[in-house]
């Protein structure tokens, strides 16, 4: 398997996740104007509209006995997309990327291990006392989109290996949140819908196994899942995520096969070129047949997991992202105190500003010291450091996993506050990153 291959799902990794980048800032922002404008009723009536689908005495869309809100529909059912994308990234990852195997993994798995602990520690340092200690892993988080779109504004001064490394270690954070969103936010387990749904996942696999490749058998299978889990009190995130790890990853036809066929097709079409210029083309029936083929050939030779990630990627990052960050950032600021500004804001934002940076550093600087070895081309004990201080842009996921901690109604204002803590310490994280990447990484010309 040549380099390009091995790059290929890393490249489309970054470059989905800086397209989302852009909307989910301007979302966002949209969302805090409103919470706090004289049109902050108007946005929670909103966050609260009721989203429902019933057929007969059977509602779809409603969790025990209420009916989803379109704040709890973006996040229980569309967020499903996203962490089955995500799922989709991370196997291609594991096949033929960066987390293919242990000798290129194991240096940002381990920073991304340190950057999830260590966040975990201090907001329990700093806010021990119940129910507040139910949002501790809320700073565990990275938001990989504004993370990366902060590092490349800084252009072709960033080394490929300081790119590389904050992708891989998202991936990897982004694994250690699904597990801990599966371990800690999952209640009420009813153990024959949760059978039921590992029963589905099975025959999805097998289904695989036997060649089956149609993409509407994945994306109904979602479904399936998504509501057993739903019935069964493990959170329907985990459902996106188990569904893309079954997704088979084998094309219909071999690369190789598809050259081959496509040469042989292309020879029932005439050399010469037809002088069309002003007159519609009309092909032969038997040359319609041919193309028809020919796109069938295509398509069959891409497997189903990059398939439904390209399907996917516009509909999560242009669709489900924003609305996500628009319902869910809606902070209020007005009679915040002192006082709680001091609790749970105060440990999240140090847990992404000190925790993050400090956990992904000194858990990698320590690797490589115990391991003896080498730091990649064009990464220095300097930018490490500030890269390391960007793992503390703690966005999408983090309010994500915020919103389980505290969305129940009696923590409203704990909510409230986990978000300012969110933004504070996403935003400071973010600027002192670039600037310590700005005075570190070398000058245009220099090496």
């Amino acid at each position: 398997m040549n380099s390009g291959q091995l790059i290929t799902p890393l490249k489309n990794f970054i470059s989905r996740r800086l397209d989302s980048s852009v909307l989910l800032f301007i979302a966002s922002l949209a969302a805090i104007f409103i919470a706090n404008s004289p049109f902050s009723s108007l946005y929670q009536s909103f966050i609260e509209y009721p989203i429902f689908i019933q057929i007969g005495n059977f509602e779809l869309f409603k969790h025990g006995e209420h009916t989803m809100t379109l704040l709890s529909f973006a996040n229980d059912v569309l967020m499903v997309l996203f962490f089955l994308q995500v799922g989709l990234e991370i196997k291609q990852e594991g096949l033929v990327g960066e987390l293919s195997s242990a000798r290129k993994a194991i240096f940002p798995v381990v920073g991304a291990m340190g950057g999830m602990i260590v966040p975990i520690l201090v907001f329990f340092l700093l806010c021990s006392h119940s129910p507040e200690s139910r949002g501790m892993a809320i700073p565990m988080a990275t938001d990989i989109a504004f993370a990366l779109a902060v590092l490349s504004s800084l252009g072709s001064r960033v080394p490929p290996a300081l790119k590389t490394f904050l992708a891989t270690l998202a991936v990897a954070d982004d694994i250690g949140g699904i597990i801990v969103i599966a371990l800690f936010y999952s209640t009420h387990l009813n153990l024959v819908m949760l059978l039921w749904a590992i029963g589905v996942l099975v025959v999805l696999f097998l289904l695989g196994q036997l060649g089956i490749r149609k993409l509407w058998l994945y994306y109904l299978s979602t479904f399936v899942v998504w509501y057993l889990f739903l019935q069964s009190g493990i959170h329907t995130t985990i459902a996106g995520v188990l569904v893309a790890f079954v997704v088979s990853a084998r094309p219909s036809i071999p690369t190789q096969r598809m050259v081959l066929l496509i040469r042989g097709m292309l020879g029932l079409f005439p050399e010469e070129e037809q002088k069309t210029a002003g007159r519609a083309i009309l092909l032969p029936h038997e040359q319609v047949a041919v193309v028809y083929t020919m796109s069938q050939t295509v398509r069959g030779a891409v497997n189903p997991v990059q398939r439904m990630e390209s399907q996917l990627a516009p509909i999560v990052n242009f669709i489900v992202l924003p609305l996500f960050a628009f319902v869910n950032a809606g902070v209020a600021f007005g009679n915040i105190s002192t006082e709680q500004l001091l609790n749970v804001p105060l440990a999240i934002s140090a847990g992404l500003f000190i925790g993050k940076p400090l956990g992904i550093f000194t858990f990698s600087y320590l690797f490589l010291k115990l391991t003896k070895g080498i730091m990649p081309v064009g990464m220095t004990t300097k930018n490490l450091a500030a890269l390391s201080v960007l793992g503390g842009i703690g966005f999408t996921v983090s309010l994500f996993v915020a919103s389980l901690s505290y969305g129940q109604p009696q923590y409203a204002t704990l909510l409230n506050e986990a978000k300012i803590g969110i933004f504070v310490g996403s935003i400071v994280s973010g600027l002192v990153g670039f600037f310590l990447l700005k005075k570190f990484l070398p000058q245009k010309g220099k090496a």
